[in-house]
């Protein structure tokens, strides 16, 4: 009697991907990062604070005078007054979701285990961009509904329509915009200190040093800085009434932080972390 011998097919070892995980498993992986880490919802809070505190506290200061013929400002100037600080903490949380990773040297691991670091910047970036979204409409929309309450005891009350529904999205989109601007630059410079301080400088106080430059260039100069060219999408009414139109200054600058992100994905891909 002759033996049969059956050859078993080989079991083969799935080859892992050479550009790593997907990229729901690495933006699973972005979002564990960023809220599992106190300072994450420490900047949250004050963000909320800053935006929506503020806000009501400058209408409850105000509406009495908003509501008199001495105003020189409309009530629409300071309904998301708030919302000017709470870019602060926009910058910080955005700063501290790249430059951390740099400090402590997880970068290197971060980058081992997804070697197409374009997916690394991307779940990053919409990780960040979306919790600010949340946070940041939210406080917009508080700190409207506590600051409208004392302009409507003062019968200059705003309704949540038109411009001043705009300009609660709009905060959620200007206070997302500077987080997503913020990674960028934290790619650009890996240091958190030089990060923020970049960014806010930036923001809040080149944009208003544009004033002094003369002529049309100083103009143009005023309307295209990041923070001038982004805030007005999250205003009724901007202080500043030479800025760009909502929407046109948003795209502007929505247009800047893209060509910072995009050059910040070449030199990720070219330099050591």
């Amino acid at each position: 009697m002759t033996a049969t011998t059956v050859e078993r097919p080989s079991a083969t070892t799935p080859q892992p991907s050479p550009s790593g995980p997907g990229f729901g498993a690495v933006l699973r992986s972005e979002w564990l990062k960023l809220s599992t880490v106190r300072s994450t919802w420490w900047t949250l809070a004050a963000t909320f604070v800053l935006g929506a505190g503020l806000t009501v506290l400058i209408c409850w200061g105000n509406a009495e005078w908003l509501a008199s013929g001495d105003a020189d400002e409309s009530p629409g100037s300071f309904i998301t007054w708030g919302m000017m600080f709470a870019q602060i903490t926009a910058v910080i949380l955005g700063a501290l979701a790249v430059t951390t990773e740099y400090s402590t040297g997880m970068i290197r691991s971060s980058l081992a285990a997804v070697p197409a670091r374009g997916k690394v910047l991307a779940a990053k970036s919409l990780v960040v961009t979306v919790v600010l979204f949340v946070v940041g409409t939210l406080t917009a929309l508080a700190g409207w509904a506590g600051g409208n309450w004392f302009l409507d005891r003062e019968g200059i009350g705003i309704a949540l329509e038109g411009d001043m529904l705009r300009a609660v999205l709009g905060g959620g989109l200007f206070v997302a915009g500077i987080g997503l601007f913020s990674v960028a630059v934290g790619f650009l410079l890996r240091h958190t200190a030089a990060t923020i301080s970049v960014v806010l400088a930036l923001m809040l106080i080149l944009g208003n040093m544009a004033n002094l430059v003369p002529g049309t260039f100083g103009e143009w100069l005023v309307k295209l800085m990041p923070g001038n060219a982004g805030s007005a999408v999250s205003m009724v009414v901007p202080f500043n009434p030479t800025l760009l139109d909502p929407w046109t200054g948003f795209g502007v600058f929505a247009l800047e932080t893209g060509a910072l992100l995009a050059l910040a994905h070449v030199l990720l891909r070219r330099r050591d972390a």
